[in-house]
């Protein structure tokens, strides 16, 4: 696929939109429980939405959880949006957002089969791959 030359990333602090891509992405596609993906953390966050044309394509949320770290979390493209520069924008949002707020780095908890995606953002690896809900994961950081 081509990339979207019409994304747009909107920020919320109501995750409606986000919470259905993560419904599809997560609970229906990858088999992760309802209880586990919407935690209660959602109401601590900063949502991202990413919009193709009209089209509601992929999300991210963003905690700041302290004085210098923004936590990056539920990072999800729909799809038929994935290889369009949907991930990369809604990043782009996310990493914006954390250096607004004076945040000097942003760390993440990244299924190993994408690691390589936030690698080409400049993240690395800080450690072992552990498993979360059975699937295999690694703990991130970029300096912002």
């Amino acid at each position: 696929m081509t990339p979207a030359n019409d994304i747009e990333v909107l920020a919320s602090d109501r995750p409606g939109e986000a919470h259905a891509i993560r419904r599809t992405v997560f609970v229906e596609e990858q088999g992760v429980s309802e209880p586990v993906e919407f935690d209660d953390r959602d109401g601590a966050a900063r949502h991202f939405v990413a919009r193709v044309g009209s089209d509601a394509a992929g999300t991210a949320r963003v905690r700041l959880v302290d004085a210098d770290t923004a936590k990056v979390e539920r990072v999800a493209v729909l799809p038929e949006f994935r290889g369009r520069g949907v991930g990369d924008a809604v990043m782009r949002a996310a990493h914006e957002y954390a250096r607004n707020e004076n945040r000097s780095r942003a760390l993440l908890h990244a299924q190993t089969r994408v690691a390589e995606f936030y690698e080409s953002l400049g993240y690395e690896s800080l450690g072992p791959v552990d498993d979360e809900t059975g699937i295999p994961h690694v703990e991130m950081v970029l300096a912002l």
